[in-house]
């Protein structure tokens, strides 16, 4: 099973402070750093000291990290033309020589859009435009060298791209594909995506999604092997029940509310709760780390629950 390390920076980080939690995620052996893609803090907090752009940052992390992948869950199709997405996914890709994955979503914070101008069509409208951009950004990528992108959709039009610059990945970055949704969602997946997550859902709703992602692979002749299956939990973890205790107060969290629906408790139980996704069909782990101060708390994981694992 694969552990990687997942942050919501826009609850209150800087940048020198998640460059730290992927330096610490690096050398704790976890397989990859992954932020979310967001402007606005949830729930009417401050944020403070403010919003950092997931694709600025994460170049900046490349730049200062050497093995672990990088990327984000998930950049919301709304926020960025999809050729300039493609422009600066690529570009992240080339500065951390080929480490990078792209999730992709259809974007669900009205709030957040509204406080930096951007258009929040209805939700239909916003899987449109998913979907276009998936077919974009998936052409572009594939573009032989030398040839030119057309594309025209009813939300984007692309003529006579050149696709540069090229992912240093071949023949792309990874996409990944997530979400709760029954119908459209795992039709996305099965088309598009290298990997489907599933976001903070307890193991027999993510077997489920799983299995819709499977059939819709299945109905277009995709082996449904091909797409990764992963899931995203909260996670808080203790040598002990004292220090679990305290790391859930920490992050203002029920201790009992984080064991029943994120993944929480000493080493020998986080395991065998990471187990349960295990056998959902997860073959990785988002673990949600909520105090970016607390790198410990990373290196404890790594150390007593991950060999647990195998």
């Amino acid at each position: 099973m694969r552990l990687r390390i997942m942050i919501e920076p826009q609850m209150g980080a800087s940048y020198d402070q998640q460059l730290r939690v992927a330096q610490r995620a690096e050398a704790d052996g976890y397989d990859a750093f992954f932020r979310s893609d967001h402007f606005l803090a949830f729930g009417g907090a401050e944020g403070l000291p403010g919003p950092t752009d997931a694709w600025i940052t994460l170049a900046g992390i490349a730049r200062e990290t050497s093995r672990i992948r990088l990327g984000t869950l998930l950049t919301s199709a709304t926020f960025r033309a999809p050729g300039v997405l493609a422009v600066s996914v690529a570009q992240v890709d080339e500065m951390s020589a080929g480490r990078v994955e792209l999730g992709l979503g259809a974007g669900w914070f009205e709030e957040e859009h509204q406080s930096l101008g951007i258009d929040f069509p209805p939700l239909a409208v916003r899987f449109d435009r998913l979907e276009e951009q998936l077919e974009l950004l998936s052409g572009l990528w594939a573009l032989p060298p030398g040839e030119r992108y057309s594309f025209a959709g009813a939300h984007y039009v692309v003529e006579g791209s050149p696709g540069l610059p090229r992912p240093r990945q071949s023949p792309r970055p990874p996409i990944i594909v997530g979400g709760m949704g029954p119908r459209r969602t795992p039709g996305l997946a099965a088309r598009f995506a290298d990997e489907f997550n599933t976001p903070f859902l307890q193991p027999d709703d993510a077997r489920a999604a799983y299995g819709r992602v499977d059939a819709a692979c299945e109905a277009i002749g995709r082996d449904p092997a091909s797409v990764r299956h992963s899931a995203a939990v909260t996670v808080c973890c203790g040598a002990d029940e004292a220090e679990l205790a305290r790391r859930a107060g920490r992050i203002g969290q029920e201790l009992e509310h984080l064991r029943r629906f994120g993944a929480a408790g000493i080493p020998v139980e986080l395991a065998e709760r990471l187990e349960q996704y295990r056998s959902a069909g997860a073959e990785t782990i988002y673990l949600q780390v909520l105090d970016l101060d607390d790198l410990d708390h990373l290196s404890l994981i790594a150390a007593e629950v991950a060999p647990l694992l195998g």
